[in-house]
């Protein structure tokens, strides 16, 4: 008889990056009380979060922006380009413009400050995980402000079609796949191979990058 499942199967496993080990100690506590998150890991540097990540390759990584060794953000490339189903939420004391918009075209899902409460953050981790893109006011902001500095005119994208529109204002508001092919009558497939199409017109990889630039225009 084969041995009875245990509730860390459906865990998610979380990989913690940060530099501070007093840092990391609260955070453990605080998920390790939190159900369905399990901390698989720890880091305190660019290195040992790429190494740890390629190592374990967990669900979700909850990481800060500067490292002794470098920048969170190298790290995100790096190990998203080894673990690319990986979720990367970064949470960070420093409100960075550069930072944030560099992380996002990184291919982060999120984009946190530390003053987050501890049952707000416990939420975001799962929602990344969910699919949905996690950026706090103050990182759209700045994101919206800096893409218009920043980024091509709409002109040198080509047109979304009404669906695809429709379908992007919907990941915008952090709605998964399911969710959209729900609202919209589609099929999942359906749903992926419009979304396909659009990140490929706006020349992005991300839903997160998707949702920052329908914002942009959504603002104007």
């Amino acid at each position: 008889m084969p041995p009875p499942e245990t509730s860390s199967t459906s865990s998610i496993h979380l990989l913690l990056v940060d530099d501070h080990e007093i840092v990391r100690m609260g955070l453990r506590e605080l998920f390790n009380r939190s159900e369905g998150i399990e901390v698989v890991g720890e880091a305190g540097s660019v290195a040992g979060a790429v190494a740890e990540a390629t190592r374990l390759k967990p669900d979700v990584i909850l990481m800060d922006v500067r490292l002794p060794d470098g920048s969170g953000v190298e790290a995100c490339r790096e190990i998203l380009a080894a673990c690319p189903e990986t979720r990367v939420l970064f949470l960070t004391s420093y409100q960075d413009d550069e930072a944030i918009l560099a992380a996002v075209f990184a291919g982060a899902d999120g984009f946190l400050q530390k003053e987050i409460g501890g049952e707000s953050l416990v939420r975001a981790v799962k929602e990344v995980v969910s699919g949905k893109s996690i950026l706090d006011p103050a990182a759209i902001r700045v994101i919206i402000e800096q893409m218009r500095k920043l980024s091509a005119p709409d002109a040198a994208h080509d047109p979304l079609s009404p669906q695809e529109q429709r379908v992007l204002a919907l990941v915008a508001q952090g709605k998964t796949n399911k969710e959209i092919a729900a609202i919209l009558s589609l099929s999942d497939k359906t749903v992926k191979n419009y979304l396909s199409n659009t990140f490929q017109k706006l020349r992005v990889s991300r839903r997160s990058q998707a949702a920052v630039i329908f914002s942009r225009r959504s603002s104007r």
